[in-house]
């Protein structure tokens, strides 16, 4: 089973289903439970894993890394997305004095070397840049990208949390295959500020994170949530499916071609994304999450 789909024409294959392992340190689990959990996303055709060198507070590769090594020859088999930037304070990295964004050509590469180093491979298949900084110089980072590049230890770029107008400088510099951002039915900002649009021209697909609002579909006690999680519990009833699945539904029916990121241990919620990709909604089912979300009809 195979559910790869090109970010970019020409570019880097990621599953259309991203699991994301942000949350790992939480899990609790020793090396052999997560290897069976990426043996198991891969079993559902999930092979893409999307991390940040930040996520467990400098833990999250490690632990990946390790249940790989268990399986390296899994590596083949699986595309590895990482994210660099961001400067936390942390004993793991006593050196940082303050919470800060640093696209220097020295960060960006120590970042890729620990990165490496953690999750026991000699390349990313894909680097992004995690949030945009005032500071970011593009011809430094331009040229930080090609030699990485040229070096084999990451073979594709791209942003996360980019404005359309912050994109279109780095991608003047040096072609990006991604942008990754925030979409969700309650966060609607990307279909009207001209990321998506941009993406569409572009044809760069976006990585969405936090599709399910982290959780707030189901639990937000506002008046929005309530809106949407009614339009989506009808939506659910009508399609035979899982409410989330309604969701990622939603978010797959865009034009821009998205890859929407799971955030779950569970492999019930891993089923429940890969099964929107059989899910067809109609243009006036995804009109109602959107009337929903916003509180009024289109203009």
């Amino acid at each position: 089973m195979t559910l790869l789909t090109e970010l970019k024409p020409g570019a880097l294959k990621l599953s259309r289903i991203i699991a994301g392992a942000w949350r790992m340190g939480d899990w609790n689990w020793n090396a052999q439970q997560r290897l069976a959990w990426i043996e198991q996303c891969l079993e559902r055709g999930v092979s893409s894993f999307d991390h940040a060198d930040i996520y467990g507070n400098y833990s999250v590769e490690d632990l990946f890394g390790e249940a790989l090594a268990l399986q390296p020859q899994l590596r083949e088999r699986i595309q590895l997305v990482s994210k660099c930037g961001i400067k936390l304070l942390s004993d793991r990295r006593p050196e940082h004095r303050i919470k800060s964004y640093d696209y220097s050509s020295t960060h960006i590469r120590e970042s890729v070397e620990n990165s490496l180093k953690a999750l026991r491979t000699d390349h990313l298949d894909l680097l992004l840049l995690h949030r945009p900084s005032p500071l970011l110089n593009a011809d430094e980072v331009a040229e930080t990208f090609a030699a990485l590049k040229q070096e084999g230890k990451v073979l594709h770029f791209g942003v996360s949390n980019f404005s359309p107008a912050q994109f279109a400088l780095l991608n003047s510099r040096f072609p990006l295959v991604t942008n990754q951002i925030e979409l969700s039915p309650l966060h609607l900002d990307p279909l009207h500020d001209g990321t998506l649009d941009q993406a569409q021209e572009l044809r760069t697909a976006p990585m969405v994170w936090s599709p399910l609002a982290q959780g707030r579909v189901f639990t937000g006690e506002g008046d929005q949530a309530q809106r949407v999680r009614g339009t989506l519990h009808k939506l659910a009833d009508q399609h035979g499916v899982a409410v989330s699945t309604v969701v990622y539904a939603w978010i797959l029916m865009h034009p821009s071609n998205p890859f929407p990121i799971t955030g779950s241990q569970r492999m019930s919620v891993i089923n429940e994304a890969v099964q929107a990709l059989q899910v067809k909604l109609s243009a006036e089912n995804w009109f109602e999450v959107w009337q929903a979300a916003a509180g009024h009809e289109v203009p």
